[in-house]
């Protein structure tokens, strides 16, 4: 008995250390392939930054192109007091704050009532929903277009060339994407808390602001990140519709103001672009979490 004890503990023990081999390798390679991530998504914003603080005599020479020589902050101060740029800031800014809340509004009651409300057709209406955003905004913007100079003609009113128009426009994006998030995650919480509140006597619009819309915030938060990422960085749009410097969104902007012909002011470009990108950057930092959960949830229940 004793030699088969010995016998059975030694193959433990071999076992056991081929495990911690096995996990210690598993983990090495692990760290080499987040390494290799992190740089490959890294060098473009490093590479911007690094552009951002040299001057334009030492991005024409021919120096290493990873190195700063001489750094400077003329780039960056003189794009945070241009009003020009500042004012396409604020143009993106509100239109991304209108957009978001124009999505949510539309989206929540739309993804609650295909979600929870049973009905005939609601899954193919579902379906339908998410297979709009599928269609890309190349194709769209031009019966866009078409529908604004019509809605001119018809009643007067100017769309074109106006940065207002694109709170109308944007949510043809970002509502039907919304919408199949929430539906995902309406989808996810159980229905014995429908039961609950019917039996209490609460009605739908009840349930959906006091029950539904806490527990459903992850996927709220996921989908008002994901309306405002689209709203802020969108460039196809404002480029067809906007004209006027005063009217143009910060990725128009930052193209038409300071390409001019064949020179490009690569250092004001770089800085630009980082200023841009701060916004959605600190948005993803602080709430990465609940987007993951939103997206999962809406994956794996939508």
């Amino acid at each position: 008995m004793s030699a088969t004890a010995q016998a059975i503990g030694s193959t433990a023990s071999a076992r056991g250390s081929s495990l911690k081999r096995s996990r210690r390798w598993a983990l090495l390679w692990s760290y080499v392939f987040l390494a290799i991530f992190a740089i490959f998504f890294l060098m473009p914003p490093v590479y911007m930054l690094i552009m951002g603080l040299k001057t334009s005599g030492e991005i024409a020479a021919m120096t290493n192109p990873w190195w700063v020589f001489h750094p400077t902050l003329e780039n960056f101060k003189a794009l945070l007091t241009s009003t020009q740029y500042l004012t396409f800031f604020r143009n993106s800014a509100v239109i991304a704050v209108a957009v978001v809340i124009i999505t949510m509004l539309i989206a929540v009651p739309a993804a609650f009532s295909l979600g929870r409300m049973r009905f005939w057709g609601s899954t193919t209406l579902a379906a339908g929903v998410f297979l709009t955003y599928l269609i890309p905004d190349s194709l769209l913007f031009i019966p866009l277009f078409k529908i604004m100079a019509w809605v001119h003609e018809t009643t007067g009113v100017a769309l074109l060339n106006h940065w207002w128009a694109l709170i109308i426009i944007y949510p043809t994006l970002t509502v039907p994407f919304c919408t199949w998030i929430m539906i995902g995650y309406f989808q996810s919480i159980p229905k014995e808390l429908d039961e609950a509140a019917l039996i209490d006597g609460a009605g739908y619009i009840q349930m959906l602001t006091k029950i539904f819309l806490p527990v459903a915030l992850p996927g709220i938060i996921a989908a008002t990140i994901f309306a405002f990422t689209v709203s802020w960085s969108e460039f196809l749009y404002p480029m067809a519709f906007t004209v006027s410097a005063d009217q143009l969104v910060l990725p128009v902007g930052i193209v038409t103001t300071l390409i001019k012909g064949d020179v490009y002011n690569w250092g004001q470009i770089m800085a630009a672009c980082l200023l841009g990108a701060a916004p959605p950057l600190i948005i993803y930092a602080f709430l990465m979490d609940y987007y993951i959960a939103g997206l999962t949830a809406g994956a794996t229940k939508g």
